[in-house]
């Protein structure tokens, strides 16, 4: 059963684990407010190689998606660029896109579409390709291409799974005590009609008797009924009011007191079984606490 029980827990578990992975990716690579953010960035940077070619008129053309993470900067008039001024602009306006931080650019005539000038950037900058840097190009027609590096998750989803990681270890953490709770009740079995087995104690509640090894322990009335309430409900906190009820509600008066008096007798009946103990839980009532052999109640 323990096996069965923790196969559950892990299923569930798995199962969790997998809803919050796929909810996460399901928002996916078309974080609409991110493309528009890059494309703002990539017109900026239009703009800011006009300004710099000395053209403060011309218009920068819409820009065009050609290939996924891929964009083509396009515009009206001709201009002369230095590869120099070009690649601080770029890096200068793309440093406020945490996502943009591995690119390769290239820079292609408009008829031909040959590569006049191209460099890559990568976060880990040894692996930075600048080619050709000190080489002025003449004024023509130009598009430029950035292309940015996939990343394998986006910062919107790394933000969604670490903040669910909490929630995730909550539920866990409520299963697994669940799950221990279930196997502790499971310790107290009923091998009879009126026969409990409670950590390492036999208690036969027809003849009134505990059985611990080889020692045999008498139990009076009244602490036989209260056990036998205990033995049905293990791990579970009995109310003071309803263990009043059914021990005393025959005689009519109920003196607060006889209660404790016989929680104590019963407990040092059990102190012999370190897997056994009866717990007063303040303002609640009291608790049958069966423990497992080198461990503790949560």
């Amino acid at each position: 059963m323990a096996n069965t029980s923790n196969k559950y827990i892990l299923g569930l578990l798995a199962l969790l684990l997998t809803t919050v992975i796929c909810m996460a990716f399901s928002l996916g690579k078309n974080d609409d407010f991110d493309l528009a953010k890059q494309e703002i960035l990539l017109r900026k940077i239009g703009h800011e190689v006009l300004l710099h070619a000395g053209d403060n008129t011309s218009r920068v053309l819409p820009v065009k998606k050609i290939a996924y993470n891929e964009y083509e900067l396009r515009f009206e008039d001709e201009f002369a660029f230095q590869p120099d001024s070009l690649i601080k602009i770029i890096s200068r306006t793309l440093a406020k896109d945490e996502l943009a931080t591995n690119y390769m650019v290239n820079v292609r005539s408009c008829v031909a579409r040959e590569v006049i000038f191209g460099y890559m950037v990568s976060k880990n900058q040894s692996n930075n390709i600048v080619p050709c840097t000190g080489r002025v190009q003449p004024k023509g027609c130009y598009l430029i291409d950035i292309k940015f590096e996939s990343p394998m998750i986006s910062a919107a989803q790394k933000n969604y799974l670490i903040g669910g990681l909490p929630m995730f270890a909550f539920i866990g953490l409520l299963l697994f005590r669940a799950a221990k709770t279930r196997n502790r009740q499971k310790d107290v079995q009923i091998t009879g009609e009126n026969h409990f087995k409670l950590g390492n104690t036999l208690f036969d509640a027809q003849k009134r008797q505990l059985v611990l090894g080889e020692t045999q322990t008498e139990l009076t009335f009244k602490e036989n009924k209260l056990l036998a309430i205990f033995a049905s409900a293990p791990n579970t906190i009995i109310a003071r009011s309803r263990l009043q009820k059914e021990i005393w509600e025959d005689e009519g008066v109920i003196v607060g007191r006889s209660l404790d008096v016989f929680i104590s007798k019963l407990r040092k009946k059990l102190e012999d079984d370190p897997g056994v103990s009866l717990v007063n839980i303040h303002g609640k009532g009291y608790k049958l606490e069966i423990i497992e052999p080198n461990s503790s109640i949560l």
